[in-house]
């Protein structure tokens, strides 16, 4: 029995769902988002809340129901909210600036890594060392922010690179120099 998926999801205020079949949209004011459902798990709106169900009770299905049901939560909330993602740069010369659509950042190379910003998600370059990513969708604002980071990853000998916003690196120590006998 799914816990997760058993808990209804609270519809708020300026938030609108439609479900059509196994098609369900949702509308708020940053934005809008629809899901199909797989076959097994239903929709319905009863009041303020957005209830899912599953008709079987196979492996599969509820496995995908509290699955379905956290992904529609953040859908109800990233279109009433949206969510923010920031990201850290730390290293002497390491640097990110916006050149009109894309995000251009200088990580020690001999050239810039540029990212096009997609489309949805709004990026915000405060100062040099620091990386906002907002947007609706919280799997493309968390997916955009973890492509940034990849780029470059925070080594542990000296913790430089792209980091999230509180991150711990944990550092380690040089290496020993080992004397001959």
């Amino acid at each position: 029995m799914s816990r997760i998926g058993n808990t209804p999801i609270t519809i708020e205020e300026g938030v609108v769902v439609k479900i059509n079949g196994q098609n369900v949209d949702v509308n708020g004011t940053m934005g809008n988002l629809s899901f199909v459902l797989p076959s097994g798990i239903i929709a319905k709106v009863e009041g303020n809340q957005l209830v899912l169900s599953r008709d079987k009770e196979t492996k599969e299905i509820m496995s995908l129901h509290g699955t379905y049901r956290a992904i529609l939560a953040n859908a109800v909330k990233g279109v009433k909210e949206g969510f923010t993602k920031k990201l850290e740069i730390v290293g002497v010369g390491f640097r990110a600036r916006m050149d009109g659509l894309k995000l251009s950042l200088s990580l020690g190379w001999n050239h810039p890594v540029e990212f096009d910003i997609p489309e949805g998600l709004k990026t915000d370059v405060p100062d040099e060392s620091t990386i906002v990513i907002t947007g609706f969708d919280k799997q493309k604002v968390g997916e955009f922010a973890a492509k940034i980071r990849k780029v470059r990853p925070p080594e542990p000998y000296k913790g430089k690179g792209i980091r999230y916003e509180g991150e711990y690196v944990r550092q380690k120590s040089p290496k020993a120099v080992v004397s001959a006998k």
